[in-house]
């Protein structure tokens, strides 16, 4: 598949350098049917790349049936308005992968994953479409999804059957348990997503969420702008999702989720994107599940992002890595991502029919390949002194495979990494005291916390934020109104009645902190205080209806926690779990698509 591939882009090179058009005389005559002139075309291009004639003919002529396809579907766009896709198929479809979908572009989502899954045989629930690198939105009409004529849309099923030519009742029946299975798990990860991004948003702490952070190389935490919070918070989490499925090689639930991450991670500012590499690894995440999908030529710009996670990896690592180097002293772990990066350039490259480039990124690969590779027996010696087989790994590659150094350089890493921990807590610490003195001066929880937040942590400063105490008291102190005697007093200052009994409500009862907000206020609660005052005054009330609906709450409140739960779950513990690879799948596909331009090599050598 990968040579014919390679066939095809290097054809379609010599057609465009010699200006041959051939869905046009004398390659094609008046009834579209091929000309005479295609073969000895087709004997010019076998001797130039010293291959079979027969096979050559056979690839031109499917470029000159394609090229009349898709001259007659641009005629028939341009009259009737009837829009064709190119329906790319998952692996299991043998025969006719490719195929042309025509449709109109008003209808939605919905209607066209119908219509995919009634003109191929899916299932219409158990199948997703990405076009334009995206998912496909079911509520939306195509053209509001910027989907255009002549358009590429992949079909990823989420469960794909080894036996389906083969398959049975009970096969059958499994098989859609399994995808039940898959949109359930692909719903729950949504959901988990939404919530902790609903609580990254909310929080006015970020230090009371610590699973929210995003760490430098170093390990130590990166402020993250209260604005790009929740859309950094929905990118980490579905890359981290996605890598979770990319482990267990589902590649077809994990793109989804990596073209997801891909989204939010466009709306975070470029400064914070090339302080930390996780969207460059996510640029060689999605080029690799494409090429694992046997779609790489689906996704058109795999060169631009291959090239946006290189720059990314400059401007995070520095230019050689300098960086890098003087942050951790070596970049032996690193290696593995250029080793892939390297990979999928040669990849890429022999499929557009560049075949000396291809070798040249693949030679490269080839090298690191080799010099990343770590004797077994060294990983063994390492795990018997108490080390995990992921930090011998990571250990040896830092170390050059020098086990003794490797051995060092863990504990050294442990060390550093237990004081940072050791820091992190004694500043939990000390931020608790200080939540707890302002407790005791009047502030809620909440307003204790975002004082402490916006005054960096000094609690003199904080002290001085008194207007901050704007949430809502606790439940059995909301129910509780106001003593007359407090509201006389501040009425005696001059207050209005009203609006001191609201201020009182907001401060359970703390007439300084009521008098010092009416005074700053012009004798007013400001607006967002108002609200608080409001939610404060209404008691909820029982009734058999909504005892009846706490079982329903509590149930729903389950299965949101067993969501977050199963999105905390896919967070590695390791810090560098990304880089912590066996590069097994790597050294397979290095060794295939070496052999495929050598052989290219090979035959220009003959000529």
């Amino acid at each position: 598949m990968a040579q014919k591939k390679y066939l095809q882009s290097k054809l379609t090179q010599f057609l465009r350098e010699d200006k041959i058009q051939l869905w046009k005389p004398p390659y094609t005559d008046e009834n579209k049917e091929v000309g005479l002139a295609l073969k000895d075309l087709a004997k010019k291009y076998s001797d130039k790349l010293e291959c079979c004639e027969n096979e050559v003919e056979k690839v031109m002529e499917e470029i000159r049936c394609k090229a009349i396809e898709r001259g007659t579907g641009n005629e028939h766009y341009k009259t009737t308005g009837i829009a064709t896709i190119e329906v790319f198929l998952p692996p299991r479809v043998k025969k006719d992968r490719k195929s042309l979908l025509e449709t109109r572009l008003h209808i939605t989502g919905r209607e066209l994953r119908s219509k995919i899954a009634e003109t191929f045989g899916f299932q219409e629930n158990y199948i997703k479409i990405v076009i334009n690198k995206k998912q496909l939105q079911l509520g939306e009409t195509l053209k509001e999804q910027g989907v255009t004529h002549n358009v590429k849309a992949m079909v990823l099923e989420l469960k794909q059957s080894e036996e389906d030519v083969r398959k049975t009742f009970q096969v059958e029946e499994e098989k859609q348990n399994e995808a039940k299975l898959e949109e359930k798990r692909i719903q729950r990860t949504k959901r988990g997503l939404e919530i902790l991004a609903e609580r990254a948003e909310m929080v006015v702490d970020p230090e009371a969420m610590p699973y929210l952070d995003i760490a430098n190389q170093t390990g130590r935490s990166i402020r993250i702008p209260p604005s790009e919070r929740k859309a950094l918070m929905l990118a980490m989490g579905y890359h981290e999702k996605g890598r979770a499925f990319l482990k267990r090689k589902e590649y077809g639930i994990a793109l989804p989720c990596l073209l997801d991450a891909d989204k939010y991670f466009c709306e975070c500012c470029r400064e914070l994107l090339d302080t930390v590499d996780n969207y460059a690894v996510l640029q060689l995440d999605i080029v690799w599940c494409y090429f694992r999908l046997g779609q790489l030529e689906c996704l058109d710009d795999a060169e631009k992002k291959l090239k946006l996670a290189q720059e990314c990896f400059r401007n995070c690592y520095g230019e050689n890595h300098q960086r890098l180097l003087h942050i951790k002293g070596n970049c032996g772990k690193e290696k593995v991502l250029f080793l892939r990066l390297y990979l999928l350039q040669g990849i890429r490259n022999y499929h557009s029919g560049n075949g000396e480039e291809a070798y040249e990124y693949l030679n490269k690969a080839c090298q690191l390949l080799k010099e990343l590779y770590i004797d077994p027996s060294k990983v063994h010696n390492l795990m018997q002194l108490g080390f995990s087989a992921q930090e011998a790994r990571l250990g040896l590659r830092a170390c050059d495979g020098n086990v003794d150094h490797a051995a060092v350089h863990i504990t050294s890493r442990r060390e550093e990494l237990e004081q940072i921990k050791k820091e992190e807590r004694e500043k939990k610490r000390r931020r608790l005291e200080n939540i707890n003195h302002l407790k005791g001066m009047g502030y809620s929880m909440r307003a204790a916390r975002q004082a402490l937040h916006q005054a960096g942590g000094n609690l003199e400063e904080a002290l001085k934020m008194w207007w901050l105490n704007d949430s809502a008291p606790e439940s059995n102190n909301r129910q509780q109104s106001p003593s007359q005697e407090k509201i006389d007093q501040l009425v005696y200052m001059g207050f209005d009645a009203v609006a001191a009994k609201a201020a009182l409500r907001v401060f359970r009862g703390n007439v300084q902190l009521a008098a010092q907000t009416l005074v700053h206020n012009g004798g007013r609660l400001p607006p967002d205080l108002q609200l608080s005052a409001e939610d404060s005054s209404s008691t909820p009330s029982t009734s058999p209806s909504d005892s009846a609906g706490t079982s329903s709450a509590s149930t729903d409140e389950d299965m949101e926690t067993e969501a977050v739960n199963e999105i905390l779950e896919d967070i590695p513990e390791h810090e560098e779990d990304y880089l912590d690879s066996t590069l097994e799948d790597e050294e397979i596909i290095i060794a295939e698509y070496l052999s495929y331009v050598e052989n290219i090599k090979s035959a220009a050598k003959k000529n």
